[in-house]
């Protein structure tokens, strides 16, 4: 049978394979469509398909796309300040109106509920040209905080931004602390936001059942634990504010060592029982295919590292650790212990130092090929020479701060994925870079040229990377999910918050790091000392 047990002390392994094919939940409950957008205004949605606004002076006349300022879902008198400096110090008006629409986007696109005085708030992910099945109506553990990592220096600038983040903060920790290995979730009830039905979870069976008027899919992907303790490390850093660390944070916590413990565990024990904790069986009308194994992976062999049954673009892993997931979750965990030691919790502390640096050596010990990271292993020797753009990824290793930008088996790795030796890279006439299975082959994405541009301190290879996201927004003035190496008019997702968020952290980066390449003076831009 399945284990919940909180001892890490123990394995129990599970046998019954008939259990397996329980059921996840009833559907009944639920509304078919997404919720509306405010009364009077245009869905953003079918908004950002097409040009709005004035057009930049530059010489591709990008237009502005931010919605009305009554439509926008939060604003910031800091995040507006922002946006004004940036306005009159990037030299190339193209750059310019790209970071004016993608920097304020999560705010003005995403916040559906914020509770302050509960501290309670709900950000949708903000994605689809077509949100047929309601996917932008959840939140995603890992989407909110890529979405919302670029305003943590304006944190101790703004009050309220700074308790929409605690509020998010609570209230995944609510979630996670019930439903460990899930990564999206409905409103919370008190938001009054109804839950969405989504048929492509309707067919897949959950082990540990979840109630989907809570989940709105259980997928166990690692990055989305990582991305969460982001969030509170973020929180930590700019406000020092623990407040946020209450009792549903530490039972969040003590369950996410709970899975960190079973993932890491081999597929069988030292008698050849079968060790299982969680299960996603997929379907044929879920997004992902079914997981192989009865919902329970490819094997794996203990190596110190942590398993994961999908990737951070939500595909299907190959093998069960995930190398980029793994140095997220290291770096994260060692962030943690200060936190931890400051509230008092001297056992979990210990805990998460020594998972970090367990983790850290098992990368460098078992995922190196050829003097190169692989994207992923299994233990026994199984290694997948990859990358995908999905953020954690190996080319963003040094964004992800597990190592320095100069490191060589990551300069080496990132040559590697940045040609053909990498199947998932793709180059056309007017645009190049890594995708990965959640599109094709042929498509793409502008995320890895900003994880690129963070792995890079060359300044022509930074120029080239950077403008060649500015010239393929296909008009829109936004960053695409994917473009296609055939036809720059291709492209998934108009709309798409997380990208948004990472090229403008990316701008406002270079601002500070290399502020010759893009401002109109070579001082350098920070935000809270200009």
């Amino acid at each position: 049978m399945l284990n919940f047990s909180r001892s890490f002390s123990r394995i129990v392994p599970f046998i019954n394979l008939a259990s397996i094919y329980q059921t996840s939940s009833s559907q009944s409950a639920f509304n078919v469509a997404p919720d509306s957008e405010a009364p009077g205004c245009p869905s953003y949605t079918l908004y950002s398909q097409s040009p709005q606004g004035n057009a930049s002076s530059g010489p591709l006349g990008l237009p502005f796309m931010r919605p009305p300022p009554e439509c926008r879902t939060f604003t910031s008198s800091a995040v507006e300040k922002v946006v004004d400096d940036m306005n009159k110090l990037i030299a190339n008006p193209d750059l310019a109106r790209l970071f004016e629409n993608t920097f304020p986007s999560t705010l003005d696109t995403t916040i559906k509920y914020f509770n302050q005085v509960g501290a309670v708030s709900f950000a949708l992910r903000a994605c689809d040209s077509i949100d047929v099945h309601g996917i932008c109506s959840a939140q995603w553990l890992r989407d909110t905080t890529n979405q919302l990592a670029h305003y943590r220096a304006l944190l101790p600038l703004d009050p309220n931004l700074q308790a929409l983040v605690k509020a998010i903060i609570n209230t995944e920790a609510r979630w996670i602390a019930e439903y460990p290995y899930c990564g999206a979730f409905q409103p919370p009830p008190e938001s009054g936001l109804s839950p969405t039905f989504n048929p492509w979870a309707a067919g897949v069976t959950v082990n540990p059942p979840v109630n989907n008027l809570t989940v709105f899919e259980c997928k166990y992907e690692l990055d989305s634990l990582s991305g969460f303790l982001k969030l509170s490390r973020i929180y930590w850093q700019y406000t020092n504010d623990l407040t946020f660390a209450n009792d549903k944070w530490t039972a969040a916590i003590s369950q996410m060592f709970r899975v960190i413990e079973e993932q890491s565990q081999a597929t069988f024990d030292e008698e050849f029982n079968f060790i299982s904790y969680y299960n996603w069986t997929g379907g044929a009308d879920s997004l992902s295919p079914p997981v192989n194994n009865y919902g329970n992976a490819e094997p794996k062999a203990y190596t110190g590292m942590v398993g994961t049954h999908h990737r951070p673009s939500d595909d299907l892993s190959t093998f069960a650790f995930l190398t980029p997931a793994n140095a997220m979750l290291s770096t994260e965990l060692m962030h943690q212990v200060e936190i931890l030691d400051l509230i008092g919790d001297s056992n979990t502390s210990a805990l998460a130092r020594e998972w970090s640096a367990r983790i850290e050596s098992a990368i460098w010990d078992t995922s190196i090929v050829d003097g190169i990271f692989a994207y992923e292993s299994n233990g026994f020797g199984g290694q997948y020479v990859m990358d995908d753009a999905n953020v954690p990824s190996l080319l963003s290793l040094p964004y992800l701060g597990f190592l320095d930008r100069s490191d060589a088996t990551y300069r080496k790795t990132k040559d590697i994925l940045m040609s053909r030796k990498n199947p998932y890279y793709a180059a056309g006439a007017g645009f190049v870079g890594v995708g990965g299975p959640h599109a094709d082959a042929w498509h793409p994405w502008p995320m890895s040229l900003i994880s690129a541009i963070y792995g890079t301190d060359d300044d022509d290879e930074i120029r080239e990377m950077l403008y060649m996201i500015v010239n393929n927004t296909s008009g829109l003035g936004l960053i695409h999910e994917s473009v296609s190496i055939y036809n720059s008019s291709s492209y998934t997702r108009p709309w798409f918050a997380w990208a948004n968020s990472y090229f403008a952290e990316m701008v406002l980066d270079l601002a500070e790091r290399k502020p010759h390449l893009i401002l109109k003076l070579e001082q350098p831009y920070r935000i809270g000392m200009n």
